[in-house]
């Protein structure tokens, strides 16, 4: 295998590797959201793991991030929850980035 190869082999694994590492943060910060947004919604004990089951299925159905932002904007309309869009996204942003550090130094 020539140094090339071996370069490109290297890259490759470093891209699978951050793409796993960027799923499972994008995972814990949904589970975050979820829970913050249960909270608000005032729902506690199986209302509020229900619905951050509701939210983790949500995700996993699609591949954009704004399926989990659309679902709480929505569930924040109906029930009267004050909170703007940037809040949301602000949220979802400090949550990924508590999710990465819990990820980095777990291992």
């Amino acid at each position: 295998m020539s140094t090339l190869d071996n370069r490109e082999e290297g890259f490759e694994k470093k891209f699978a590797h951050d793409e796993e590492l960027q799923f499972k943060a994008n995972a814990r910060r949904d589970k975050m959201l979820a829970h913050w947004a249960a909270g608000l919604l005032g729902k506690s004990g199986a209302d509020e793991e229900a619905y951050v089951g509701q939210i983790l299925a949500a995700e996993i159905s699609k591949t954009s991030e704004d399926v989990v932002f659309l679902k709480i904007r929505k569930d924040f309309d109906a029930a009267g929850v004050v909170r703007s869009d940037h809040q949301i996204r602000r949220t979802m942003d400090e949550f990924l980035a508590k999710a990465k550090a819990e990820i980095k130094t777990s291992g």
